[in-house]
């Protein structure tokens, strides 16, 4: 049986059982194989591939391996994403919009804080998920392999932490999106964009001390919530500005 050999780099072993980290794998296949096949039957999803070569010759998704093929697969980065067609030079090039599964609610609102728009429901189906990435032009954001691997699936990343502060980070890393950021734009509940609205068109929905010390308000025109630069303003400033901090820090190291 025709056999190819696999090197997996840098933190995409982390994506395959500890086992077969760091070191050439040795697969066998039948018939007709595209690299894409060989590379996800490992379970690292496509979205995660930055670049592919075999035998030091750069090739697609589509390559159909041979046999005493070798094969080396780098994770997909800004500076190193040939697949996707998200970014150029390093920068995103479409719009940082995104989609995100049922098990990602806090990371949607971080997101939201962040100015990014972000549709999240707790009830999505796989099948939405992937339909709205295509149709929407969304980014999908999960932690369901799986999902991921589906042909249409051009633009996703797999979400590898599970607490949302580094889930964040993850992210901004991901789409070099730190320099991007525009907090406190967009609702927190249904991830609409804001409009200034005037304090006495709302004086009547507004808590005493709140109208004495709060002149300038936000609305949302879709759920109608109020914002205003309170106490939970000032703690989501400095839960923004660490976040940027540690990303930063990351992106360096």
């Amino acid at each position: 049986m025709p056999n190819v050999y696999v090197s997996v780099l840098e933190e995409l072993n982390n994506l395959l059982p500890k086992r077969n980290r760091f070191k050439e794998l040795e697969i066998e296949f039948k018939g007709r194989q595209s690299v894409k096949h060989i590379i996800e039957s490992l379970g690292i999803p496509h979205t995660e591939i930055g670049f592919i070569t075999i035998n030091e010759n750069q090739v697609d998704f589509d390559y159909l391996v041979q046999d005493e093929d070798r094969v080396i697969v780098q994770p997909a980065m800004p500076d190193k994403d040939h697949y996707s067609g998200m970014f150029n030079e390093g920068k995103l090039v479409i719009e940082p919009r995104f989609i995100l599964d049922n098990h990602l609610g806090k990371l949607a609102t971080y997101l939201r804080i962040l100015g990014f728009d972000a549709i999240y429901h707790n009830d999505f189906q796989d099948d939405e998920l992937a339909h709205n990435s295509v149709d929407l032009n969304r980014i999908l954001l999960t932690r369901d392999r799986q999902l991921l691997m589906r042909k249409t699936i051009r633009f996703g990343y797999l979400i590898r932490a599970l607490e949302p502060d580094l889930q964040v980070i993850e992210v901004l890393n991901r789409f070099n999106l730190a320099g991007v950021v525009k907090p406190f734009n967009r609702c927190l509940r249904c991830n609409t964009s804001l409009a200034p609205v005037e304090k006495e068109t709302i004086l009547d929905r507004l808590q005493p001390k709140t109208k004495k010390y709060f002149d300038e308000f936000h609305i949302c025109p879709q759920c109608e919530r109020i914002y205003w630069m309170g106490s939970h303003y000032e703690c989501m400033d400095r839960k923004i500005a660490d976040l940027l901090d540690y990303s930063a820090h990351e992106t360096r190291t």
